[in-house]
């Protein structure tokens, strides 16, 4: 009876922990809702960094409040989060609007993309003032050792081995058209990230890389531009997209920045992120050309840890409350077998073999969703679901029959055997699932950052492009440490929730 009563105890205390956490939730929530600023969002190299940065500059300088989504991803994210809404700005280049938004093969002209876009609600600045094609690149040491001069003459060394972007490899002006334009046929073609392309290409790890014709990165390599002999690259002239629901002085302040940017400034500005890894620095040479490097450009680094620590932990402790509201009810379900436990553990189990990174993807497209924290949120959720469904079983279906017997013996309830006898026998398994889902979230949340939603994903995608292992490190570490203090904090609360008589 004693047993029982501490257990009735620990229900109690537990119920109001969940509430009094769903409370904070709700409270946080109303009083945390800003007024909404013009999102910009931008790709995931650096020149589409350094132009969101610029974009953000001129709207807050125009006294229009504005926040950039840094290195969201590919064209077709960009774009669908442009025409959902989601983002109200992105810098695209007119070649790739042609034939990846639009899908078409001919030759447009700059009205006529005008005229398209305007279908659906979105807006085109007239050209920055540069052209950033693509091109394909070699070692100077490697060509001028084969006597190669354009992308003709690699049809006669099919054993160069080319590294290519995901995206330039699925482009419908990529890889596959420019093979049979040029008749090429490689040996060996890999997918690999742009920035990590140049490190591969320097190490002698492959020999032709896809590139913009803007990257500082060329030049301070000694590569070489092979000449596109048979002119199948298009003209990819810089410019904004932006929703026509924009507030007119936004457009307008956008509007300032046509023909203002030249190839020259442009790699200037490109080399300028990349020799100080700090993006807004690089974009403020644009409006200040003689800005020292003593000057403090944008936030303080612990002002931005903190920024990325808080989205952090609101991805991964929102989504973990999500998991624990669904994931122990299924987990009760699951225990009683049947073929409704099956297809409950079997779900919990097949989300889990998905890819996190393919989970965001696969709900990226779906109505509500998109390139959102929901999104992120949502994924996480289902990611951590499977450990306290788990657990939760486990735990109930171990509880000895005697026990189960003796509770039905007193008397009790169905509902009264559950909360007061077999979730308390089975607390430190069920605490243990939770345990596991809230580490796996804290890690996987850094994936969040490739459509928009923050945290210290943010600076671990910016150091790949940059190729900087320090700045990768101030994601990753602080990662690591609150994974760290995640599993303390479990472990402290296994004292307080788990009956003293069930502690290990």
């Amino acid at each position: 009876m004693n047993r029982i009563k501490k257990a009735g105890k620990q229900e109690t205390f537990g119920r109001q922990l969940l509430f009094s956490c769903v409370a904070a939730f709700l409270i946080c929530s109303a009083g945390s809702l800003p007024a909404k600023p013009v999102v910009v969002g931008s790709k995931k190299f650096t020149e589409s960094y350094v132009l969101g940065e610029i974009a953000k500059r001129t709207l807050s300088d125009a006294g229009i409040s504005a926040d950039h989504r840094q290195g969201m991803g590919g064209t077709i994210i960009l774009w669908e989060a442009l025409r959902s809404g989601q983002i109200d700005i992105y810098p695209e280049y007119t070649g790739t609007i042609t034939q990846e938004i639009l899908k078409r093969s001919d030759e447009l002209t700059f009205e006529q993309i005008a005229t398209e876009l305007g279908k659906a609600g979105i807006g085109m600045t007239e050209p920055l003032g540069f052209n950033n094609t693509y091109a394909l690149v070699m070692l100077r040491s490697r060509v001028e050792k084969l006597g190669l001069r354009t992308i003709t003459d690699l049809k006669n060394h099919p054993e160069l081995k080319f590294g290519l972007t995901h995206e330039f490899l699925d482009r419908q002006d990529g890889w596959r058209p420019l093979t049979q334009r040029y008749q090429l046929n490689p040996q060996s073609v890999i997918g690999i990230d742009h920035a990590l392309g140049y490190a591969a290409i320097a190490k002698g790890s492959i020999d032709v890389k896809d590139a913009y014709s803007t990257d500082a990165k060329i030049s301070e390599n000694d590569l070489v531009v092979l000449e596109d002999d048979r002119k199948f690259f298009p003209q990819y002239k810089a410019v904004f997209l932006f929703r026509f629901a924009l507030p007119e002085p936004a457009i307008s302040a956008l509007r300032k920045l046509e023909g203002t940017i030249d190839e020259v400034k442009m790699t200037r500005l490109n080399a300028k992120a990349e020799r100080t890894k700090n993006y807004t620095r690089a974009a403020s040479l644009y409006f200040e050309p003689d800005a020292t490097s003593t000057m403090t450009f944008g936030e303080t680094f612990p002002h931005k840890l903190a920024r990325w620590t808080g989205r952090h932990l609101e991805l991964a402790g929102f989504s973990l409350l999500l998991s624990v509201l669904v994931g122990i009810p299924l987990g009760i379900f699951a225990s009683r077998g049947g073929a409704i436990g099956h297809i409950i553990l079997g779900f919990a189990g097949i989300v889990q073999t998905i890819p996190s990174l393919a989970l965001l993807a696969l709900l990226v497209p779906l109505p509500f969703f998109g390139i959102s924290v929901r999104t992120a949120i949502t994924a996480l959720f289902l990611y951590g679901l499977l450990p306290i469904v788990r657990n939760t079983a486990t735990g109930l279906q171990d509880i000895p029959r005697a026990l189960r017997e003796s509770a039905i013996a007193l008397g009790l309830s169905p509902a009264a055997r559950l909360w007061q006898i077999h979730l308390p026998m089975a607390s430190r398994s069920i605490l243990a699932g939770i345990k596991t889902s809230a580490v796996i979230n804290v890690g996987t949340a850094t994936l969040a950052a490739l459509i928009g939603a923050g945290g210290l994903g943010e600076p671990i995608l910016s150091g790949l492009n940059l190729n900087d292992h320090a700045t990768i490190l101030q994601g990753a570490v602080p990662a690591a440490i609150l994974a760290l203090l995640v599993q303390s904090l479990f472990d402290l609360l296994d004292r307080v929730l788990i009956p003293k008589g069930l502690r290990l």
